[in-house]
């Protein structure tokens, strides 16, 4: 792996793992929905307007615009819509590390549905990868964490994963990158627009917090890290790119720590090493020579 790839991946970890404490600050604020369906439209016509300045048309072929509309819909709206909704009543620390499994349920649902070879290594990740979440659940149910919150929590995370099983031999390649960045964040803002206005009533405690935090996650994880994940993906494979979520249950604990003050216990330390030892370790396992 080079050097340009290591840095976006680190980069790429660090905002990703971001994007659930400046989250939780939102939904504390604003209806979580409508501010997701906002801060969706904003980026995608920002990345629009920049995929258009840099001279990106919309002309995409089939496999671009499959990648349109699977990351729009089961990324954006499902993803990032259940966690946004869970996370007003889940600490953000819990929803990242929760997050954090999306490449553990890729590598079992290759491996469990697909027939794809997982070697030893592998299959110990997933299995210290899933107990090291369930350690981590069991601790926080025990000390009063939200049951329906995790649900919705994992029940994006299952959604994430599906649309990085769909994207099997979806081509987001041929140019365009910035052009497919932004449509895809139209694409979640028009599936959630309609939901946020049956479901919610617009109300929102406006501070300078709120402002930075909701301009922080449209640019920074909204555009930016999207933009770098399909770079990643593009230059080193899906495999060798997924292979920096490792550093997501660690990052986003640390930063929601630092952030937002969440406690930390023994357990939650111990958990997070675990998932992020065994993530690490189903990568390495799938990852073929560099």
């Amino acid at each position: 792996m080079d050097f340009r790839a290591l840095l976006a991946g680190l980069v790429f970890a660090l905002i990703w793992s971001s994007a659930f404490a400046s989250a939780r600050i939102i939904v504390e604020a604003m209806p979580p929905l409508s501010a997701l369906a906002i801060r969706f439209l904003i980026s995608g016509l920002i990345g629009i307007a920049i995929a258009a300045a840099m001279g990106q048309a919309l002309r995409l072929g089939p496999g671009q615009w499959r990648a349109v509309i699977i990351f729009g819909l089961c990324q954006n709206a499902l993803y990032l819509g259940l966690n946004f909704v869970a996370m007003q009543w889940v600490e953000a620390s819990l929803a990242a590390i929760i997050a954090s499994t999306m490449p553990l349920l890729v590598a079992a649902a290759n491996w469990g549905l697909f027939r794809e070879r997982l070697p030893a290594l592998g299959v110990a990740g997933l299995a210290a990868g899933f107990c090291g979440v369930g350690l981590i659940m069991v601790q926080r149910l025990g000390v009063g964490a939200d049951g329906l919150g995790i649900v919705l929590c994992l029940i994006g995370a299952a959604a994430l994963t599906v649309a990085t099983l769909a994207m099997r031999g979806a081509a987001t390649g041929g140019g365009n990158l910035m052009m497919i960045v932004g449509l895809q964040m139209l694409v979640g803002s028009a599936a959630l627009a309609p939901v946020a206005l049956i479901t919610e009533s617009w109300s929102v405690e406006w501070s300078t917090r709120l402002a930075l935090a909701f301009v922080y996650t449209t640019l920074m994880p909204g555009l930016l890290a999207t933009l770098i994940w399909f770079w990643l993906v593009g230059r080193i494979g899906p495999t060798r790119a997924a292979t920096f979520h490792f550093l997501n249950p660690v990052f986003g604990v640390a930063i929601a720590a630092m952030l937002l003050g969440e406690g930390l216990s023994l357990v939650d330390v111990i958990g997070v090493a675990i998932v992020a030892a065994g993530i690490l370790a189903v990568q390495l396992s799938r990852a073929g020579p560099a």
